[in-house]
């Protein structure tokens, strides 16, 4: 009993002690970790804010190195260079490392950098390296090489009543229609149809149409598909429409007009003229053609192709063209006129002496061109140098 009493309170303040040291070891159960950031580039330099944050507030600082390391964001080209040292203070739980990315409005790949942190002082890690993403995918500068084929802006016996050279900052609304959705327009495509700039925008006297890869409304592909209906129409006279078109498995560019009438007769009593339509796997290949009929158990089409000597669609830009007269009508590709319609060889019910209305999109996926596989790239773009209309005089 004595001997108990001596030590007892020895072994309590051992005890103690120990149990006192414990707790009193800054950041002993505090856990740090860095975030990630995904930004948006802009033309201007951004700040990409990285948070470092501690599970709890310690009581005392707790300190770590960091530094930035390139991936396929390059030091100095897309961001700055930057390194140091970053304080949580005592009894907070968060502190920012901000790094600068250096502006640029270019659309190409996204990129990335990273954020590593080290040499930290009174807590754990949790996690110690922070992934910095730039989203370039939304720029709106894409330059485009210009070569290819080439019409004037003038010809004999003709004048010039529309054009659109898309030289304006943006898509004049005045002129063109958005159409939106994923119904499948009729051919079991596979894409969602958007207004978004991601899918279509200006740049550099250009539109661009461009196809991605990516879930939008219980669809894997956007793109965007653009019509003048109700806004602008046109009967008869020469077109020419300047582009140069995307290629791959699955994807189906078309430069094409619909009756203006369709909402009162139906397809294809209306008219379909297809000044040209590009099945992605056959990219030296385009298809010209004349669709009518009194409805679509009667549909009627009347077409042709055309094989380029050498080359594919994406390399150069062509001119697609129409020559439209009274009871007549022709399409061409860099002058070259490979499909001729008239009354002889499209009857009893010819359309085409109605006016129509322009529709520009690309397509992914549908009955004609299958669907896109593993060898098919995205993006996938359409670049129009121009519209132009121009009326016999």
């Amino acid at each position: 009993m004595f001997w108990f009493k001596k030590i007892f309170p020895f072994i309590t303040g051992t005890v103690l002690l120990t149990a006192c040291s414990k707790k009193n070891e800054p950041g002993s159960s505090i856990a740090v970790n860095i975030n990630d950031v995904t930004k948006e580039r802009t033309k201007s330099n951004t700040t990409f804010s990285f948070s470092v944050n501690a599970d709890k507030a310690g009581s005392a600082d707790i300190t770590m190195h960091y530094t930035t390391v390139a991936a396929s964001a390059e030091e100095s080209k897309d961001f700055i260079p930057a390194s140091g040292t970053v304080t949580i203070p005592a009894n907070s739980s968060s502190a920012k490392i901000d790094i600068t990315v250096t502006g640029d409005s270019l659309r190409k790949d996204n990129q990335y950098f990273y954020v590593q942190l080290d040499n930290l002082q009174n807590a754990t890690f949790k996690t110690s390296k922070g992934k910095g993403t730039i989203v370039n995918e939304n720029g709106l500068y894409l330059p485009v090489d210009n070569a290819g084929y080439l019409t004037p802006d003038n010809y004999p016996g003709y004048q010039l009543t529309w054009k659109d050279e898309f030289d304006s900052s943006d898509i004049n609304t005045g002129n063109w229609n958005f159409e939106l959705g994923n119904s499948g327009w009729g051919n079991n495509e596979l894409e969602n149809y958007t207004g978004r700039i991601q899918n279509a925008f200006v740049s550099g006297g250009k539109l661009i149409i461009e196809a991605r890869r990516e879930n939008s409304t219980n669809s894997l592909y956007t793109s965007a598909r653009m019509t003048t209906q109700n806004k602008r129409s046109f009967r008869f006279g020469r077109i020419d429409i300047r582009a140069k078109l995307p290629v791959g498995k699955g994807i189906w560019p078309a430069l094409w007009m619909l009756g203006d009438n369709i909402s009162s007769v139906g397809w294809p009593a209306c008219g379909e003229i297809d000044i040209m339509e590009v099945v992605g796997h056959e990219p030296n290949k385009l298809y010209g053609t004349l669709h009518f009929g009194t409805s679509a158990a009667t549909h009627e089409s009347y077409g042709n192709s055309y094989t380029l000597s050498s080359g594919s669609f994406d390399q150069q830009f062509h001119v697609y063209s129409l020559l439209w007269e009274q009871d007549s009508i022709k399409i061409l590709v860099d002058d070259q006129a490979y499909l001729s319609g008239t009354t002889a060889n499209i009857n009893p019910v010819y359309p085409f002496n109605n006016n129509f209305f322009f529709i520009f999109n690309v397509a992914v996926g549908g009955n004609w061109p299958g669907s896109p596989d593993g060898s098919t790239i995205f993006p996938q773009r359409m670049f129009v140098d121009y519209v132009r209309v121009f009326k016999k005089l």
